[in-house]
């Protein structure tokens, strides 16, 4: 069998290069004396482009108009340009379906989720995770662990808090808490838990004030839990816990949603404690805070 292969591969090899030369020749000429549109039609036009550049440009399908304004402007330069346009390819790369939600009613811009704010609580301080009555705490091996979420109606975040230690008398633990802007290094706020300065009980949790900020629509941020201690975090995944949402002021965000990098995930995704939120009444409290301003930083927490 291995010597029919020996001879077959030749055979093919050859018989793949006549075709592909018999392709790239040009036909012989006719008698009849056919045009060279004619001539040009018998065969499929092979033409070799090399690019040292390809930009894909992501569209919306609807987005006609966006699209016309780069044709008419740095598009049409790099097209018109003789030594540009030989290097630099630009395609456009859009969706096969448009998406029906204008875009004043979506949870963001880039998204086609419809938002949906039903009976905002107003003018008291919602707890944003909370453990399920009948969900044991203990210590995982888990040292560091983090959530992102992405508010979608202005909130002011007015506590930190750690899941208590149901084996712990008081509390016995040194845990830090920050709050980070997405893909910025620097954290908003930071609490640190010890046994001296716990902060105060609430249900199922410690909670420390920390400066309040208005977070506008669409901030999307990360609460991380670091463990100062040998021993690891009061954990629990995110399908271990409510989420209260306020009345879908913010959503949770996993990793496996792809909305936010992976690499500025820090530690574990889940849930090793929460925050106090109050939702922004702009008609009332416009006036008395402002928002955070917060600079731009490149690299990775």
């Amino acid at each position: 069998m291995r010597n029919w292969l020996v001879l077959l591969c030749p055979c093919v090899l050859g018989a793949a290069l006549h075709l592909w030369l018999r392709l790239r020749s040009p036909p012989p000429a006719r008698a009849s004396g056919a045009g060279r549109a004619d001539q040009l039609a018998l065969l499929p036009q092979w033409k070799s482009s090399h690019y040292d550049v390809v930009v894909g440009v992501l569209s919306a399908r609807n987005n006609h108009e966006l699209r016309n304004v780069i044709r008419s402007t740095w598009l049409k330069h790099l097209v018109q340009h003789p030594a540009l346009s030989q290097r630099v390819l630009v395609k456009f790369i859009i969706g096969a379906h448009g998406c029906e939600v204008p875009v004043e009613d979506r949870e963001d811009p880039y998204s086609c989720k419809l938002l949906n704010i039903t009976n905002p609580v107003l003018n008291q301080e919602i707890e944003a995770f909370s453990l399920l009555e009948d969900t044991s705490s203990g210590l995982s091996e888990d040292r560091v662990v983090s959530v992102s979420f992405r508010v979608l109606y202005p909130i002011v975040i007015t506590s930190l808090g750690v899941f208590y230690d149901a084996n712990d008398v008081g509390f016995q633990r040194n845990i830090t808490v920050k709050l980070y802007q997405a893909e910025q290094e620097e954290a908003l706020f930071i609490a640190r838990f010890s046994p001296p300065s716990c902060g105060v009980q609430v249900n199922k949790l410690w909670y420390k004030p920390v400066e309040q900020f208005i977070l506008p629509e669409s901030f999307e941020g990360t609460i991380v839990w670091e463990s100062q201690d040998l021993q690891g975090l009061v954990s629990r995944n995110l399908h271990k816990v409510t989420v209260n949402d306020g009345g879908g002021v913010l959503r949770v965000i996993t990793a496996g949603e792809g909305a936010l990098p992976h690499e500025f995930m820090e530690g574990v995704e889940g849930v090793a404690g929460g925050f106090l939120y109050t939702i922004q009444d702009e008609n009332a409290e416009a006036q008395k805070r402002v928002t955070r301003p917060v600079p731009h930083r490149q690299g990775q927490r």
